[in-house]
């Protein structure tokens, strides 16, 4: 009868626990990339005793060095900020944009419980208007929106806009890539309009927006209309052109298996053309949205439309002490939002495709 080592079962449940651990990790690796958390991998790798040397070198590349450039650049700002002297004084440093960031948050506050005491008030109005037998009064809260608000209309025109050019340019970038004469037609027009600025297009759909729609109070605001549309209008070129060139590239034995198989149009599209183009399609879609959050911001400070442009726009005008400040805090929020948009893409880009693209 032989013994087993209870040493040698002690080691390879530690190894099997190791391997458990590796492979989670692996797992989990995924994600952290789709969030810009890379560097978490290495750590949690470093901690479970996989090359500790090799892992510190990724942890180096990977958050310390980042981290490092963060610091230089907020030294620099702070060193250069207070000698560059502006009509509204010195421009504000890193201290100067966290305090009004802070100040921001407040003023929010401030006006989220104003709001809640007007409806209350409006609420207990109506309360006795009912006990008295008459109709209750509608009152819609017209204060100045929060700062969070603001952001909340870019982030929900810019994403209808965006859904819009989805819309438009992935069936037409199909039918490019399917067709080579419908290519031949729409390539024309791709070169001629792809490069158009948003500030041309702008004063064109505010007109067109205006005539259709010539009284308020419709589905959706004219403003958030002009903007969705104008979004619309700039960003679906990268979606339109990706699409095309993805549904060409498809392998040419795919097609034919098609043919042989004497698929319908539909059927070849959802089976074989869509499944093989999706990467380039996800690329394209990244694209866009993050032209169209450009575009956004653009075309809410000219046209004066609810959001983080406008927002921009009217600190401008004011001409305070802070304004500076606010308006660069609005610029760290834009490109934090940004960054969140890409990843959100790249977040679905990884669950319907295979790529690594990043």
């Amino acid at each position: 009868m032989t013994t087993v080592d209870p040493n040698f079962t002690d080691i390879a449940e530690r190894e099997a626990r190791r391997a458990r651990l590796f492979t989670r990790i692996n797992s989990a690796d995924k994600w952290f990339q789709v969030l810009g958390l890379a560097w978490i991998t290495p750590i949690l790798k470093a901690a479970v005793g996989d090359n500790p040397r090799a892992q510190t070198k990724e942890i180096w590349r990977l958050l310390v060095v980042p981290m490092l450039a963060i610091a230089a650049f907020l030294m620099l700002w702070a060193v250069l900020a207070p000698k560059v002297q502006t009509s509204l004084g010195a421009v504000p440093g890193p201290a100067q944009v966290w305090e009004e960031a802070v100040n921001l948050h407040k003023d929010a506050q401030a006006k989220a419980e104003q709001r809640a005491e007007f409806e209350a008030k409006v609420a207990q109005l109506n309360e006795r208007l009912i006990a008295q037998g008459k109709e209750p009064k509608e009152r819609a809260y017209t204060g100045a929106p929060t700062y969070y608000q603001q952001i909340w209309t870019s982030i929900q025109t810019v994403f209808f806009g965006f859904l819009l050019a989805t819309l438009v340019a992935v069936p037409l970038g199909i039918l490019a890539g399917l067709s080579p004469t419908a290519n031949a037609g729409l390539n024309p027009l791709i070169q001629i309009f792809k490069p158009v600025s948003p500030l041309a297009w702008l004063p064109i759909v505010t007109m067109i927006v205006s005539a259709l729609a010539a009284t308020e109070g419709g589905l959706l605001p004219k403003s958030f209309i002009i903007s969705a549309v104008t979004v619309t209008l700039c960003s679906l070129w990268p979606t339109l052109i990706n699409t095309a060139l993805g549904v060409a590239s498809i392998d040419k034995d795919l097609v034919n298996v098609s043919k042989v198989l004497k698929m319908s149009t539909w059927t070849k599209i959802t089976k074989l053309v869509l499944p093989s183009a999706l990467p380039l399609i996800f690329t394209g879609l990244r694209l866009s949205l993050g032209v169209g959050w450009m575009v956004l911001i653009a075309a809410e400070m000219l046209a004066q439309n609810p959001g983080l442009g406008k927002f921009v726009w009217d600190e401008f005008q004011n001409g305070s002490s802070s304004s500076l400040a606010r308006i660069m805090v609005a610029v760290l929020t834009i490109g934090l939002i940004g960054f969140l948009l890409d990843r959100v893409m790249y977040a679905l880009q990884s669950l319907f495709t295979f790529t690594n693209n990043r």
